[in-house]
C-alpha cells in the first residue's frame, strides 16, 4: 500500500479547536492516517514525499445538488422566471437530448468541478448509465439518482421508473465505492401523487434514500396548494416520501412549522444560492433551518440556472446573503459555510468517511496555491477561503487516494477531446 506524506502545508481543521496548522498529512492507500505538526516517522519511510510549501489543503467540496449535462445549455434562456425557463427552454432542448448529449455534457461539468475542487458531487438526470461511466472515469466521488418526471401516459411512467429502479440497482456501490444512487422523484409539481408513491417504494425496497426538488418558488408552493389542498411539505409527507432519508433540493419558501417537520424526520436541504438568486425564486430561511438543528448542505445547481459550478462562489454567497437579508453579520459565519460545502454536504447525502481532514476519513482532500496576494496577510484561511477564494485557486485534488489534478491539470480526462465533442454535440442541438 502505497505510502504518501505530504509536508510543509497548511491544513484546514473545521473539526478541531484550531481552525488551521502548518504541518503535515499522511495518505496510505484511500485514507488519511494522520495529520499534525510533526512528522510521525522518518521521511525514508514513505513512498512519495511531497513539499506543501505555499499551498492550504482542505477537505473536497461536496455539490449537493445539480444536473451535469446541462453545461450544454450554459446562457440558454437566461433571466427568466423559473416556470418561463423550465417549459420554454429547458425542456424542449431537454427533449432533443441523446446519450451521447449526456456524456459530452456531464465530461465537461466533471472536468469544471474538479478542476475547481469539487471531489462530491450529486446528479439528478436522464441517461443516467453515461454520467456513472464518466464518473468512474474521472476517479471522482458522485452520488447519481435518475431524475424521474411523472407527467407522461402510464405506460411512459412505468418505463422511467425500470429504468430509474434498474439504474439504482446496477450502480450502487460503482466505481470501487465512488458511486452510490437513490431515487428521484423530480418534484410534486411534476410527478402524480400516486407515481411518487410507487418510486417510495422503490426506495424502500432497495433501501436507498430520495432526493426531490421542493418549495422551491412561490408559485409552486400556491399551486400545490391549489391542486392537493397541501402545502409541498405536508404533500410530501402525506404520501410518503419522508419516511425515507431525505435530500430536498433548494427548500427557499419554508413556515416555521414545516421546518420543524422537516426536522422531526430528519430530511436535509441542499441549499442553491446562486440558482435561486439568479432564477429570482427567492432566499431559502438557512439561518432558521440551521438553529432548529436541519442539515444544510450547498449546491450549484445545473450549469443553466448559475452559470457555473463553481463551489466556493456558493460558499460564499451562502456566508453573504443571509447577512443582509436578516441584518445579522453571525447569520451564517464563514466557518458554518465551509462546514455547508464539506463536512455537512457529505452527511446530507449520506456519506460519513469524507468532508473532514482527520486520520480515519477518505483522502479526498483540494490544495490551494496561497502564494497569491488575495490570500495575504496569512491571518484566517478559513475566512479566506470563504471570502477570497475562487476555483481556480485549486492547484492539486485527490479523491480515495487518488491524485485526479496535479498543477492544475486533469490527469483522468482528455480535456481537449471533452472540449472539443461538447460543441460538435452544442452545435448539433441548435442546428
Amino acid at each position: 500500500m502505497k505510502k504518501t506524506l505530504i509536508m510543509n502545508g497548511i491544513f484546514i481543521l473545521n473539526h478541531a479547536e484550531k481552525s488551521s496548522i502548518k504541518g503535515c498529512m499522511v495518505i496510505e492507500g484511500s485514507q488519511i492516517t494522520y495529520i499534525g505538526e510533526e512528522i510521525p516517522e522518518p521521511r525514508e519511510n514513505y513512498d512519495e514525499v511531497i513539499d506543501g510549501k505555499n499551498k492550504l489543503y482542505m477537505p473536497g467540496l461536496v455539490n449537493t445538488h445539480g444536473h451535469a449535462a446541462m453545461s450544454l445549455l450554459r446562457g440558454y434562456g437566461d433571466d427568466l422566471a423559473l416556470q418561463i425557463w423550465l417549459e420554454e427552454k429547458m425542456w424542449p432542448m431537454e427533449a432533443k437530448f441523446s446519450s451521447q448529449d449526456v456524456k459530452w455534457g456531464t465530461l465537461l461539468s466533471i472536468l469544471e468541478m474538479i478542476k475547481g475542487g469539487t471531489t462530491t458531487f450529486v446528479d439528478m438526470y436522464d441517461h443516467m448509465n453515461e454520467v456513472a461511466k464518466a464518473v468512474e472515469e474521472s476517479g471522482m466521488r458522485g452520488v447519481l439518482t435518475r431524475g424521474i418526471i411523472g407527467l407522461c401516459p402510464p405506460e411512459v411512467q412505468d418505463a422511467k421508473l425500470k429504468e430509474a429502479t434498474e439504474f439504482a440497482r446496477n450502480w450502487h456501490g460503482g466505481a470501487n465505492g465512488r458511486i452510490t444512487t437513490m431515487m428521484s422523484p423530480h418534484a410534486p409539481y411534476t410527478c402524480p401523487p400516486d407515481f411518487i408513491e410507487r418510486i417510495v417504494q422503490v426506495a424502500h425496497d432497495l433501501n436507498l434514500p430520495i432526493h426531490t426538488h421542493m418549495s422551491e418558488t412561490l408559485r409552486e408552493v400556491q399551486g400545490n396548494v391549489d391542486q392537493y389542498g397541501l402545502r409541498p411539505v405536508a404533500h410530501l409527507e402525506k404520501h410518503g416520501v419522508f419516511s425515507r432519508p431525505t435530500l430536498i433540493a433548494h427548500g427557499v419558501h419554508l413556515t416555521d412549522e414545516e421546518i420543524s417537520v422537516l426536522k422531526q424526520y430528519d430530511v436535509r436541504i441542499s441549499h442553491n444560492p446562486g440558482s435561486n438568486l439568479k432564477l429570482a425564486s427567492g432566499v431559502a430561511r438557512v439561518p432558521e433551518l440551521l438553529r432548529a438543528g436541519v442539515k444544510v448542505s450547498l449546491g450549484t445547481d445545473g450549469a443553466a440556472s448559475n452559470n457555473n459550478l463553481d463551489m466556493f462562489e456558493e460558499m460564499r454567497l451562502a456566508a453573504l446573503i443571509h447577512k443582509g437579508v436578516s441584518g445579522d453579520p453571525l447569520a451564517v459565519p464563514a466557518a458554518e459555510a465551509l462546514l455547508m460545502g464539506t463536512k455537512m454536504g457529505a452527511e446530507s447525502i449520506w456519506l460519513d468517511h469524507v468532508g473532514l481532514l482527520q486520520a480515519g476519513m477518505k483522502a479526498d482532500f483540494i490544495a490551494l496555491d496561497i502564494d497569491q496576494p488575495h490570500f495575504l496577510p496569512k491571518t484566517d484561511f478559513v475566512s479566506h477561503i470563504v471570502y477570497s477564494a475562487c476555483a481556480k485557486d485549486v492547484v492539486d485534488v485527490c479523491v480515495d487516494g487518488n491524485w485526479i489534478v496535479r498543477k492544475g491539470e486533469c490527469l483522468t480526462l482528455d480535456e481537449e477531446k471533452i472540449k472539443r465533442e461538447f460543441e460538435l454535440c452544442f452545435d448539433k442541438l441548435i442546428g
